[in-house]
C-alpha cells in the first residue's frame, strides 16, 4: 500500500511539473508572438497576445511591461498605468524601477503631476543613477509648482548624462555649474 502511495505520489508531482512547463511555454510562446505583432506595429494584436501570455502566467511580468507599452501607444492611459502597477508588484528590482518609471511617464503625459512624482522618486531609490527619472521628475516638480526641486532634478539629470537637462540649464541657466545647489532655484 505505501508503494502505492509513493508511486501517485511522484505521478502527480510529474502531471503537475509538466503542466506548469507547459503552460510556461505556452506564456512563452503567446508573449514571443506579440512581441512580433509589436514590432510590426499591430499593437491591437500585440495587446490580445500580451493578454494571453499573461492567462497562462498571472507573474509575467515582462508582459505586462510589454502590453503596458502597447497601451501607452494606443493611447489608453488607464490600461497602462495598471499595467506598470502589476510590473511593480511581480517584476524583480530591476523591473519594478522600470514599472514606477513607466507609470510616472503615462501620469506625466495625463497631466497627475503630484502623482507622478511619487512614480520617479521610487525609480530612483531603486537605481540613483537613472538620468531620465531625474529628468522627467524635474519636469513633473516644475508643473506643480517646486522649482527648487525642478533645478535640483535637472542639475542631476545633467550630471548623469541627460542631454536634454543639460539642454535645458544651458538655456535657462548657463551658469548653473557653477552655482551652489541652494542658489541655483534662485
Amino acid at each position: 500500500m505505501r508503494r502505492i502511495y509513493c508511486y501517485i505520489t511522484v505521478f502527480t508531482a510529474t502531471l503537475l511539473l509538466i503542466g506548469s512547463m507547459a503552460l510556461a511555454e505556452s506564456a512563452n510562446t503567446s508573449f514571443n508572438q506579440a512581441f512580433e505583432k509589436h514590432l510590426q506595429g499591430d499593437l491591437a494584436g500585440a495587446v490580445k497576445s500580451y493578454s494571453k501570455a499573461i492567462e497562462n502566467d498571472a507573474t509575467f511580468a515582462m508582459a505586462y511591461q510589454m502590453r503596458g507599452i502597447a497601451q501607452q501607444q494606443l493611447k489608453k492611459y488607464p490600461q497602462a498605468i495598471n499595467d506598470f502597477s502589476m510590473v511593480i508588484t511581480y517584476g524583480e528590482p530591476s523591473f519594478k524601477c522600470t514599472g514606477y518609471y513607466n507609470r510616472g511617464i503615462v501620469k506625466n503625459m495625463t497631466g497627475d503631476f503630484a502623482g507622478a512624482i511619487p512614480d520617479f522618486s521610487e525609480a530612483i531609490a531603486l537605481d540613483n543613477r537613472m538620468a531620465a527619472a531625474f529628468f522627467h521628475r524635474a519636469i513633473a516638480k516644475s508643473k506643480t509648482g517646486d522649482l527648487f526641486g525642478r533645478m535640483e532634478d535637472f542639475r542631476e539629470a545633467a550630471r548623469l548624462g541627460d542631454v536634454n537637462a543639460t539642454a535645458w540649464l544651458n538655456t535657462y541657466y548657463p551658469g548653473w555649474r557653477e552655482l551652489p545647489p541652494a542658489a541655483a532655484a534662485l
